[in-house]
């Protein structure tokens, strides 16, 4: 097996705490959180499966947002309330909510409420909304990608806004509030991670944003590297550490089975085979991966935990 490692960490050689081998960022340890599948068919339990996730000591659970379609579902914020009401530990994503379903100020006072009802595990993921079909069909706004970017930004400064001043006034192109009150406000900085590919987005991210999580399919390892690069310098344009943001990655995974159609998108082998993709794209700068389980979830879940993320935890 080939030395890869993560920050100094490797399956063989020297381990080096503290900073990213050769390297003067700052290393830190990475967490490790699942998706949960929103479905409503019966044949799963979403909830018993975050649950699950806790016990088996994932850092977080995360549920996709896409409420519009013929397979039944949950929504996605009432799902994610009641995880919340089920669970103690584990921090529970939107992963992430389409901005056009939802107005900004109502999101910013439901975030407010998840999060203190949780004791603070909230990490509210928000995009501009990949897919105009969803939109149409529940009547919401169908943006061009340069207005979503818009939108998406408009929508951030609103939720902090109303998160910080009452009353609160905002006169955007795609958002207006006037002296908008919200009460209480957050006992503490809930964390935003943007969802987003394009420059313009991604340059946002780095502006505005305390997270950074795109998936697998649409951005792999070639591609996303470039995409935090973009992220990190304009982090560092806008006067912020890029070492404050937290870079969160999607990965579709499966242990066993045939190989994957396209390795690139999605991750499989045997254990160590995946520990040593997981390090490889843990050496890409994320420090946090969540995954998308392929195959029979409730046993994909377990392996996971026992067999890649326990071995990974170990090498700190």
């Amino acid at each position: 097996m080939p030395s890869v490692g993560y920050g100094g960490f490797s399956l063989r050689g020297p381990r080096i705490r503290g900073r990213r081998a050769g390297s003067s960022r700052r290393f830190r340890l990475p967490r490790f959180g699942v998706s949960i599948i929103p479905s409503a068919s019966g044949r799963s339990d979403p909830v018993a499966q975050a649950r699950r996730a806790e016990e088996l000591g994932f850092d977080l659970v995360s549920i996709w947002d896409h409420p519009h379609g013929e397979n039944p579902s949950f929504e996605t914020w009432t799902l994610m309330t009641w995880i919340a009401a089920r669970t103690t530990r584990i921090r529970v994503a939107s992963n992430v909510l389409g901005l056009p379903f939802r107005l900004p100020a109502l999101t910013a006072k439901m975030a407010e409420t998840l999060d203190r009802l949780s004791d603070g595990r909230l990490i509210l993921g928000l995009g501009g909304g990949g897919n105009d079909e969803e939109f149409a069909g529940f009547g919401a706004p169908v943006r061009t990608p340069s207005e979503k970017v818009e939108a998406l930004e408009e929508g951030v400064a609103m939720i902090r806004g109303v998160w910080a001043e009452s009353p609160f006034t905002y006169h955007g192109r795609h958002y207006r509030s006037e002296a908008a009150m919200l009460e209480p406000k957050p006992s503490h900085r809930i964390p935003i991670w943007l969802g987003t590919y394009g420059r313009k987005a991604l340059e946002l991210t780095g502006r505005v944003a305390d997270g950074w999580i795109p998936s697998m399919g649409p951005a792999p390892p070639a591609q996303v590297k470039p995409k935090m690069e973009l992220v990190r310098r304009a982090a560092e344009h806008a006067g912020r550490d890029p070492d404050s943001l937290e870079y969160a990655y999607n990965v579709s995974v499966r242990i066993g089975g045939p190989p994957a159609d396209d390795p690139e998108r999605r991750v499989t082998g045997e254990p160590d085979e995946i520990v040593e993709r997981v390090l490889e794209l843990l050496d890409l700068g994320f420090t946090v991966l969540n995954f998308w389980v392929g195959g029979r979830r409730d046993e994909q879940q377990e392996r996971l935990a026992s067999e890649v993320v326990t071995p990974l935890r170990q090498l700190g």
